[in-house]
């Protein structure tokens, strides 16, 4: 990876956790971020199933899988530079809110949705 490290994707209550996140995804988010041309602040990358039960996350969240993560995102300009970031990488799922883009590729779910936490 060019602009991530592996820690800035552990679960809160696991550190080295993040070496669980999926390759392929992880290549995708650092092709996005090139593109995007601006740092991403990972605030969520994989999750235990204790970490995943005490941020109120879903069951089945692609958090658990490792291949999903939540970018802090707080003014619109940066907002657009990441979801087209994103989709030039070719993620066709993603979670837009208030102050942070979610993005999976988690195969096991509908493919090019894009939702908001709102």
């Amino acid at each position: 990876m060019k602009y991530f490290n592996y820690s800035e994707f552990d679960s809160p209550d696991s550190p080295g956790s993040g070496h669980n996140m999926e390759d392929d995804f992880l290549q995708m988010l650092d092709k996005a971020r090139e593109v995007s041309g601006i740092p991403y602040v990972i605030t969520s990358g994989f999750r235990t199933e204790d970490w995943n039960d005490h941020v109120g996350g879903k069951s089945d969240s692609a958090h658990l899988h490792g291949c999903a993560a939540d970018i802090a995102c707080s003014t619109s300009r940066d907002r657009f530079l990441i979801i087209t970031g994103l989709l030039t990488a070719g993620f066709d799922r993603l979670g837009i809110g208030e102050d942070f883009i979610h993005v999976d590729n988690d195969w096991e779910k509908f493919e090019a949705v894009a939702w908001t936490y709102y």
